[in-house]
């Protein structure tokens, strides 16, 4: 059976599935994105194609216009952040080129997207005081099952800075108890990290394989208590971190469990670990990515700020 050949026995896909299908063979096998790329390309083309949809499947299409591209954009850019909204926008000029491609749409459509002005570096990364971090674990009630899987997901972030891609994906295999290391492997760089294998992390990985994880037949540490059997999902880590936020009655303002990470860094590099080792540890394909942690130690940017002169204009200025 070929990639366009829906399966009999199931129920017929409508035009914008297969639609769907196609493109996203194109993603990969075409443009051979990332696979998480290639899901969130797809999920906003969904989104985009079923709230243009005029009943007509994709006959309207040929008569796609800029207004309506924009009508759309607007319309996501109510509910998210600029720099989401320029992701939004990629993943529409993508679909855009596609459809040109194949002869479908007007060209030149994808060129007529307004795109928001974003500067690089605008935003220091999300972190909170490492004080903070320490009591938002300890808040975690750890005599549920689920409480103890919550607590040894966050703990996992917080002594390693993984992302939660990466605590989903970890696998009984992943862990060597005799060598007392642990195999990470970093999506984004496509690479597998080695890592010394805590007594804390340990222990809250065995409590919860002894006292918590249902028995099921996935190799993934972490699963689902509730519903369905199955593994868990990045999505299913950020509403965990978000859950336990509220119920700590910390001041944490962040929505989602990379601040985590981004307290990691910050706390090994007030240690005085290396940005080279960080950056490695971290999985950053680049120099600058690390870099960026420099402007959260506050405490010692400090100590190298240079003294006012004291004839400064600014300074007479306020004397007058």
């Amino acid at each position: 059976m070929s990639e366009y050949e829906s399966n009999p026995t199931s129920t017929p896909c409508t035009q914008i599935e297969e639609k769907l299908i196609e493109y996203r063979y194109y993603l990969q096998n075409l443009r051979a994105l990332a696979p998480t790329t290639i899901h969130y390309y797809c999920l906003i083309a969904s989104q985009f194609l079923t709230r243009t949809d005029q009943h007509d499947g994709l006959g309207h299409l040929p008569q796609l216009t800029s207004q309506v591209i924009n009508d759309f954009i607007c319309e996501v850019g109510k509910t998210v952040g600029r720099r989401t909204l320029l992701n939004v926008i990629t993943s529409i000029r993508s679909l855009l080129r596609f459809f040109t491609w194949h002869g479908e749409i007007p060209a030149g459509l994808d060129k007529q997207i307004d795109t928001p002005r974003v500067h690089r570096e605008e935003q220091l990364p999300r972190a909170l005081a490492w004080e903070t971090v320490c009591a938002l674990l300890e808040s975690i009630d750890r005599s549920t099952p689920i409480g103890t899987r919550d607590y040894a997901m966050l703990l996992l972030i917080a002594t390693y800075g993984l992302r939660a891609s990466e605590v989903v994906s970890l696998k009984l295999d992943d862990i060597n108890w005799k060598e007392n290391r642990l195999q990470i492997f970093q999506h984004k760089t496509a690479r597998q990290l080695l890592l010394p294998l805590t007594d804390d992390v340990g222990e809250s990985i065995i409590k919860y394989l002894r006292q918590g994880r249902p028995v099921v037949p996935y190799r993934e540490i972490f699963v689902k208590h509730k519903g369905p059997d199955g593994i868990l999902k990045p999505i299913n880590v950020t509403n965990v971190f978000n859950r336990w936020s509220q119920r700590s009655g910390l001041s944490i303002a962040f929505q989602g469990p990379h601040c985590l990470r981004h307290s990691y860094a910050v706390h090994l590099l007030r240690q005085g670990v290396a940005l080279k080792t960080i950056g490695d540890i971290l999985g950053h394909s680049g120099f600058n990515s690390t870099c960026v942690y420099l402007r959260l130690n506050i405490e010692d940017l400090r100590t190298v700020p240079l003294n006012i002169p004291i004839h400064s204009p600014i300074i007479q200025g306020e004397k007058k």
